[in-house]
Order: C-alpha cells, then sequence, then structure tokens
C-alpha cells in the first residue's frame, strides 16, 4: 500500500492540465533528476552561471507551492520541451525544495515512488556543518528507498561543493532527516548548533528549535503534504534560536524514531492523524524570506 501512495502525485506536485510536458519522458531517475537542473536555478547559485536573478523571480518563484505553477512559469519563459536545456534566464529560481518537488512529481509520474525528505546536509561547504536541505527519497525495486539529491546533477555545480558520492544515491551519514538529526543531538551528543539554515553566527535559525521544525515538515511530507519550507503550524515552541521548553523536547523525543530510519508508513499516517500539533492545518503561517509573515490557505 505504501508504494502505491508514493507513486501517485499529491496536491502539491500534480502537474494538473499540465500534465501533457511530461509526455515522452525518460523513465530513468538520473534523467529525470538532470531534467530538473536544466529548468531550474538556484536562488544562491547564480553567479556559477555569471547571472543575475531579476528581483521579482528571485522573492516570488520559490513561494510558488504547487508545481502546475511551477511549469506555468517555466512555459511563460520558455515554451520549450522539458527535454531542452534552459539558459539561466529562462529558468526557475528555486531552493533545494523545489528541485526536489519537481524531481517528485517527475518520479510519481512515470510510477516509480518517491517523497520529499527534510533534514540536514553536511556537504555544502562549511566544516561540521549540517545545512537545512530537502532531497528525494525514491523507491529501487533492488535496494529499496534511496536518496537522490537533484540540486547536484549538474557537474559544474557540483564542482563547487564537497561531493565525492553519487548524487543519486547520497549517504545517509552525509544527509540526516530531521528525525535522525534530533536524536544525534538528543541521543548521540552531537552539538546542536551544527544544524540549522546557517551557523549560529549568521543568525537564530539552527539548534533544537530549528530541528523540531523540520521535523514537522518531514512528517507532512512523509504524508505528501509537501509544504513551503518556511510555512510554519502547530505548538509555538518560542522564538528561533531560544530554547526549546522541557516538555518539547520530550514531545520530539518520541516523535524522532518515527520519521527515522526504516520509516512505518502506518506509523506516520497515524502520528499525522492523531497529533493536532503535527498534522498540516488548512491554513498555515508562511515566513517567507523576502515576502515577510502571511497567512496562507492552502488547496
Amino acid at each position: 500500500m505504501s508504494l502505491s501512495f508514493y507513486a501517485e502525485q499529491s496536491v502539491f506536485s500534480d502537474p494538473g492540465e499540465l500534465a501533457g510536458l511530461y509526455d515522452g519522458l525518460p523513465r530513468d531517475p538520473a534523467q529525470l533528476a538532470r531534467l530538473v537542473w536544466d529548468v531550474m536555478i538556484h536562488r544562491l547559485e547564480a553567479d556559477l552561471f555569471g547571472h543575475t536573478h531579476p528581483a521579482d523571480r528571485l522573492h516570488n518563484d520559490a513561494e510558488s507551492r504547487y508545481i502546475d505553477v511551477v511549469l506555468r512559469l517555466l512555459t511563460e519563459r520558455n515554451d520549450a520541451p522539458l527535454t531542452v536545456r534552459r539558459e539561466p534566464g529562462d529558468r526557475f529560481v528555486g531552493i533545494c525544495r523545489d528541485f526536489t518537488l519537481l524531481h517528485v512529481s517527475l518520479l510519481r509520474h512515470v510510477g516509480i515512488p518517491a517523497r520529499l525528505r527534510s533534514g540536514f546536509a553536511d556537504y555544502f561547504g562549511t566544516d561540521g556543518f549540517h545545512h537545512d536541505h530537502v532531497v528525494t527519497e525514491y523507491w529501487d525495486a533492488e535496494r529499496g528507498w534511496l536518496l537522490a539529491d537533484a540540486q547536484l546533477t549538474d557537474p559544474e555545480i557540483t564542482a563547487n561543493w564537497p561531493v565525492d558520492f553519487d548524487p543519486m544515491d547520497v549517504p545517509r551519514s552525509r544527509f540526516l532527516v530531521a528525525g535522525e538529526a534530533w536524536r544525534a543531538i538528543r541521543e548521540g551528543g552531537a552539538d546542536e548548533a551544527g544544524f540549522g539554515l546557517h551557523p549560529p553566527t549568521e543568525g537564530p535559525f539552527f539548534g533544537e528549535w530549528f530541528v523540531a521544525g523540520n521535523i514537522r515538515l518531514d512528517l507532512a511530507a512523509l504524508n505528501k503534504v509537501e509544504t513551503l519550507l518556511w510555512d510554519v503550524w502547530g505548538e509555538d515552541d518560542g522564538e528561533p534560536g531560544t530554547a526549546l521548553p522541557q516538555a518539547s523536547r520530550e514531545f520530539y523525543d518520541r516523535v524522532a524514531p518515527v520519521v527515522s530510519g526504516e520509516v512505518s508508513f502506518e506509523a506516520v499516517r497515524q502520528l499525522f492523524a492523531e497529533e493536532d500539533g503535527l498534522r498540516t492545518p488548512p491554513t498555515v503561517t508562511c515566513y517567507a524570506p523576502f515576502n515577510g509573515p502571511h497567512q496562507v490557505t492552502l488547496r
């Protein structure tokens, strides 16, 4: 049952009326990941292409929650087939979540079970720091669930990061899903300051408070609710960078194992259904980096 669940589109990954753009695409996960890179550009990597993002795209593209919106923007800028590599100025300006959601959408379209995983990667250049990141988890008939990072499938990009592995088979020691990161801190003695959006010297978005938010995002994604990374709901656990209340820490101690290791489909479905503070409500608060906090009612 779980494989069929993840082989079907979600509200967020469904191409809708633009599904025809997927006709004739390859079925190989690696080829689909490279296709993603050919139509997207990360909002922080324009300089690697000698490019400057227009301000409106830099601010607004990554606020597109749904793949049909992403595809509409792409076709408005260049109506060539998705197999045609875009110039930087024709690409969707996104973040890791956007690369991953499109990859997952393409995989689901060809019948390969796939899901987003929210967690922390150690391969973005800061020694010892695990950066907030999102990757694809897809089903391989021989090996089971594998992690893939569609953001790394362009060799010119990969060369800028300390990547010594196949982006279609990311070692789980290099990318810790949110529950594993929490357990590394709480059970393994890892320094909470080593996990976040950026190191503590650059702002307050790090530590147990931040990892707990990633657990909520990861659980939602395992239930095919693939929200923006800055969508917030549930229990108010305090201000960014502050210590979590002890009750909250104990709560996430119980939640983290459910979204760690060999995930039980039944357990993540039950937890999401029964815990009001974890289940995504119809309306969330979006703390968009450029556009400021606002309320959003989801489809």
